[in-house]
């Protein structure tokens, strides 16, 4: 049997998930209403959502944030040409959804 790349992921902190719809939306409207400072990146050719994260933050299972502050959705693989918002600071982002 497979296991997924983010079957070891720390994802939940307490009782609570961080990846989660509820979540990414307050991710989104923040980064929409500029409360949530963000860098922008315009999409290359065979660059993902993960190694995006891995660069930027240190962690590629931080991909979720880029694709809830980005609003595109959870795929990890998007056309070239998308901008993308990339939030700066983690804490920030972690004060939205706590």
């Amino acid at each position: 049997m497979a296991t997924s790349r983010y079957a070891y992921t720390a994802i939940i902190r307490g009782r609570s998930r961080l990846a989660t719809s509820l979540n990414a939306n307050r991710i989104y409207q923040a980064a929409v209403a500029g409360s949530l400072p963000y860098s922008t990146i315009l999409l290359k050719e065979n660059q993902r959502l993960d190694h995006i994260a891995g660069e930027v933050y240190g962690s590629s299972t931080l991909w979720w944030v880029i694709a809830a502050a980005s609003g595109v959705g959870w795929g990890l693989q998007l056309p070239p040409g998308t901008i993308l918002r990339v939030p700066r600071n983690l804490n920030e982002v972690m004060s939205l959804i706590r």
